[in-house]
């Protein structure tokens, strides 16, 4: 991927925000299209998949660090200890979030795992108010409200509890918050926590005796579809860091709920996954107060770009 260009008459700064849009949806898309790549490895442990992510990613990773010139990143926060510890706990938050994501996906649970990402972005707003001593505006704590409303009604009224929906929701808001507090840059971070895990992903490779960890024993469309782990790893994360230097991070998180939004379809349509009445209430609960916080976030925004 090549520097952008300096502007010139033909690279208008409204161009380059239908650019940002653009990146962004392609991104979200990609994540929420990605349960169909994870489905083609049905067969295979979700450990096993989480290894090759982790290996490919690498890959991948380090090559993008080189072509994009930013090893002096990597340097840099490898010389700090505060640093790589923190970089260590979001680790193994992502490490733990992929994991469960990919076993959700591979073990029919696509559609609480879509309840996760939808409830992901009031964890965020939650998380801020904890522990960055954000305050809370007062349509954002209707919304907060109604999306755990819906979860305890869920809890109390049918004996239920989204364990991977709020698994999901809650270690990623926990690493967004890590990351929110180191100074790296988001693709040097991601190849140091991924370096971090690979030691662990390569043992298990040598040392597993699944029929297929052994490459020479698969096809060449098996081993095709297990490297490509890795674009699918770092293509959205590719779009979505380009948007954001294009537009207002507030503008990128209007296009959040396109990502969960296909995962709900592709569960409901696709894979054909039962969505009770106990789901209807809960995701009911959970769109609306979306709605309010997507509303509330539209007003914020545009007071104040009077």
């Amino acid at each position: 991927m090549s520097k952008m260009p300096p502007a010139t008459p033909n690279t208008t700064p409204m161009s380059d925000q239908k650019a940002g849009v653009l990146l962004a949806i392609a991104a979200y898309f990609m994540w929420g299209l990605a349960p169909i790549y994870f489905k083609q490895l049905q067969d295979i442990p979700a450990v096993e998949i989480l290894m090759h992510r982790i290996v490919w990613s690498a890959v991948v990773l380090v090559g993008l660090i080189f072509a994009l010139r930013q090893i002096a990143k990597v340097k840099a926060a490898l010389q700090s200890s505060k640093v790589m510890l923190m970089l260590l706990a979001s680790g193994i938050l992502l490490g733990g979030n992929w994991l469960l994501f990919i076993w959700a996906i591979n073990n029919d649970h696509l559609l609480e795992a879509s309840l996760g990402y939808y409830i992901n972005p009031l964890f965020n707003v939650l998380f801020g108010f904890i522990f960055l001593g954000e305050r809370f505006r007062r349509l954002q704590k209707v919304a907060v409200g109604l999306a755990f409303s819906g979860v305890l009604i869920l809890l109390i009224t049918f004996g239920e509890v989204p364990v991977i929906a709020l698994t999901l929701a809650l270690s990623f808001s926990l690493y967004g918050l890590l990351r929110k507090q180191v100074s790296v840059d988001s693709i040097p971070g991601l190849l140091i926590e991924t370096l971090m895990m690979l030691p662990l992903a390569l043992a298990y490779w040598l040392w597993t005796d699944s029929p297929t960890s052994n490459f020479a024993h698969n096809t060449a469309t098996l081993n095709a579809l297990l490297i490509f782990a890795g674009i699918i790893t770092t293509a959205p994360l590719l779009c979505f860091t380009a948007a954001a230097r294009r537009i207002l991070y507030s503008t990128l998180g209007f296009f959040q709920y396109i990502g969960p939004t296909l995962m709900f379809v592709l569960a409901v349509l696709l894979y054909k996954e039962p969505f009770t009445l106990e789901r209807l209430i809960t995701f009911g609960f959970v769109w609306a107060g979306l709605a309010i916080f997507t509303f509330d976030a539209y007003q914020h925004h545009k007071k104040n770009k009077l």
